[in-house]
């Protein structure tokens, strides 16, 4: 399960990286064709990376609360299954505790 939550994240940085290099790209062109200048394009450039870093943060955050919770989950059906697990035995050493204690009696032995 981490491998492929790994790997969709790296495939996100992947998606990231990628989108930069078209973002460049478009805006060179933008730069090229006279729509804009090279500081608006530098402007657009940096606002694009910081909304991107943004949004890569709070779904990172947003993962890590999910991974917490859930495993909090985990870890509290394992401790209510141990717990209960405990109190079994518990009861049943209490029963057997009479059986163990009672010392064996010694088998009569014939008188000759």
């Amino acid at each position: 399960m981490i491998d492929a939550i790994k790997k969709t994240l790296l495939a996100g940085v992947g998606a990231a990286v990628i989108t930069k290099e078209k973002v460049e790209s478009a805006l060179g062109d933008f730069v090229q064709q006279g729509k804009v200048t090279a500081a608006e394009a530098r402007v657009m450039a940096d606002k694009i990376a910081e909304d991107g870093k943004r949004e890569f943060e709070t779904l990172s955050h947003e993962l890590n609360e999910k991974f917490r919770e859930r495993f909090a989950s985990d870890a509290a059906q394992t401790k209510a299954r141990l717990d209960a697990l405990e109190a079994r035995l518990a009861a049943l050493e209490r029963a057997a505790a009479p059986a163990l204690a009672a010392p064996a009696s010694a088998p009569a032995s014939p008188s000759a």
